[in-house]
């Protein structure tokens, strides 16, 4: 049997779960899970996530893609349909700091994350050694803020990659390279947003005494820091603390924060909506 995912956004309305159960069963599928929200069932907008299995010798992800074609016309949604045995192929863009990207490539060797990294680009020579080590490709660039060489990134990740997660990459991605590459890009970010934006959210946070320091996993945009959030993950913190201390700190939030997110992606677990995440 193999196994699916429908991602469905739309109008809320009498009858949709009904219908996209009836085509499942009615093409000789099975529903495993299903999870849906509603911002307001009175015209508001509605989520669901469904997880089925169909039998071997029935549709392949491109028919079964337009057998359900009616069924999203008929509810002007916007939705996609996953085959899960179809690993996505996540490359990895990292500067200095190399928490994040060792996490990475630990759960990914674990089978935690399942996925492929087609490679591991970096501003940062030294992570050659425990890049090569999990046995992936390794590309150093030596990109920075005057020069940062987004035609060759991009030469590396438009064919191989599905999405791109920036793993502290410390440089901002312009405009155009979003426009260009037309994939989703996934960011961790040492701060808890919408607060502290920028390049020293540690630094911003002692400043303003604050008791809690966070992180967050969000999609790029156009803004600094502004897409839409995934995950944020908190750490205590005290009047005691340095600056040191904070990113010591901040470093085990960075970490379980993109995992969560990562985990959440990969199983197509997500769908955007305005500025803003569903995550089921």
């Amino acid at each position: 049997m193999r196994k699916f995912v429908l991602l469905f956004r739309c109008r809320d309305r009498k009858g949709i779960i009904a219908r996209i159960s009836d085509f499942i069963f009615k093409n000789g599928g099975n529903i495993v899970t299903a999870d849906q929200h509603s911002t307001d069932p009175q015209g508001g907008y509605f989520f669901i996530r469904v997880e089925f299995v169909m039998e071997e010798e029935g549709f392949g992800l491109r028919g079964l893609v337009e057998a359900f074609d009616p069924v999203g016309r008929e509810f002007e949604a916007d939705w996609k349909i996953y085959d899960c045995a179809e690993s996505l192929r996540m490359g990895v863009l990292v500067s200095r700091p190399d928490h994040c990207l060792e996490e990475i490539l630990y759960l990914w060797n674990a089978g935690e994350l399942k996925v492929k990294i087609p490679f591991v680009l970096s501003n940062c020579e030294k992570h050659r050694k425990l890049v090569t080590g999990y046995g992936i490709p390794f590309y150093y660039l030596p990109a920075d803020k005057d020069n940062r060489r987004e035609n060759e990134i991009l030469s590396y990740a438009s064919g191989a990659t599905d999405f791109l997660v920036l793993a502290r990459y410390m440089l901002v991605l312009s405009p155009e390279f979003l426009v260009s590459y037309n994939k989703d890009i996934i960011n961790i970010h040492h701060g808890f947003l919408p607060s502290f934006k920028g390049t020293d959210p540690y630094g911003q946070a002692l400043e303003k005494g604050v008791k809690v320091i966070g992180s967050t996993v969000h999609f790029v945009n156009n803004l600094l820091d502004e897409g839409p959030i995934i995950a944020q993950e908190v750490e205590h913190v005290s009047h005691r603390d340095s600056r040191q201390d904070l990113i010591a700190k901040g470093r085990h939030s960075e970490k379980k924060a993109l995992d969560y997110a990562l985990s959440k992606y990969i199983d197509h677990r997500i769908i955007r909506y305005e500025n803003k995440t569903i995550v089921f």
